[in-house]
């Protein structure tokens, strides 16, 4: 099944394999499935012992296979116990979360093209949030080789201000943790169809992002909403790209830094030039120039040492 990219949770089309953020891994998922099948059986076995609700405990091994794979993990003790905490997490704080993606997805691939509306309507607060978070804003697309998602925001052309005076920081993350969702589960579901482990690489363009000002409410969201997918979504993220940063760099890091757990901040680039002339971030999901240009700075800028 292709499936077409739009708004900030649509999926482009699908090509071959890599895996993180550096060079293409040997092993196939199916190998990977294999290698670790038993570890993968006891996992799911736990997490459907705590719901048989598919939406809560997933049906797909490739959502255990990220557990099994996590070396941030001391042992299969503490393993056992993110995954636990997670499962319950999903039955109840993140239940309506999960559940609204989950069925949202079926509609969205009930056809034989990906239709993104039933995502983008059932997210959290939609009525509120999406006409500050159109394409112009972020957008989810994918790399036609390695078949990673790449999910660009532009928190420069967000009216922060605006948006928050319309929802609560809790609302706003809840939002935030749907399109983590949202987009975990088509990574997993594509790592099947072809064989590749799909990160998700995020952009960051922070072009006319400003230092001073601001809500502190849209960070605070941002803030614990990737604390909390860095919990909840193993061995998931690729390289987090922050682009075109204003020129105050030592300001920038002290603002940003916060905003993201340790083990992202490990796979963070800074860059200038990506996305800096591009005004709707359909062009980099559409075929033409815009995108074989993004396509080839994600090369050089996530793939390459």
């Amino acid at each position: 099944m292709k499936l077409l990219t739009q708004c900030y949770l649509g999926i482009a089309s699908i090509s071959s394999f890599t895996a993180g953020f550096s060079a293409p891994s040997a092993s196939s998922v199916q190998a990977l499935l294999s290698a670790n099948q038993e570890k993968i059986a006891s996992l799911k076995t736990i997490a459907q012992s705590i719901s048989s609700d598919a939406a809560v405990s997933p049906t797909n091994d490739v959502f255990y296979l990220r557990y099994a794979l996590e070396t941030s993990y001391e042992n299969d003790d503490e393993r056992t116990e993110a995954l636990k905490s997670n499962i319950q997490w999903r039955l109840t704080d993140g239940k309506d979360i999960v559940t609204s993606a989950h069925q949202a997805m079926q509609a969205a691939s009930s056809d034989s093209k990906w239709d993104n509306q039933p995502v983008q309507q059932a997210a959290p607060h939609a009525d509120r949030i999406n006409k500050y978070l159109t394409s112009v804003q972020c957008i989810t697309t994918s790399h036609p080789t390695s078949n990673d998602l790449i999910y660009c925001v532009r928190a420069g052309k967000i009216d922060d201000k605006a948006l928050m005076s319309t929802v609560s920081v809790d609302e706003m993350i809840d939002f935030f943790l749907y399109v983590k969702e949202v987009n975990a589960a088509v990574a997993d579901m594509r790592s099947l169809e072809t064989d590749s482990l799909i990160k998700v690489v995020t952009c960051n363009d922070l072009l006319g992002v400003k230092l001073v000002g601001g809500s502190k409410d849209f960070r605070s969201a941002l803030s614990l909403s990737s604390k909390k997918a860095t919990q909840l979504f193993p061995s998931l993220s690729g390289r987090t790209l922050l682009l075109n940063p204003p020129k105050l760099l030592s300001a920038l890091i002290k603002v940003f830094s916060p905003l993201f757990p340790k083990v992202v901040m490990d796979r963070i680039r800074f860059e200038r030039g990506p996305l800096k002339d591009t005004e709707d971030l359909l062009e980099i999901v559409n075929g033409g120039a815009g995108r074989e240009e993004f396509i080839q700075q994600m090369d050089e800028l996530v793939y390459s040492d």
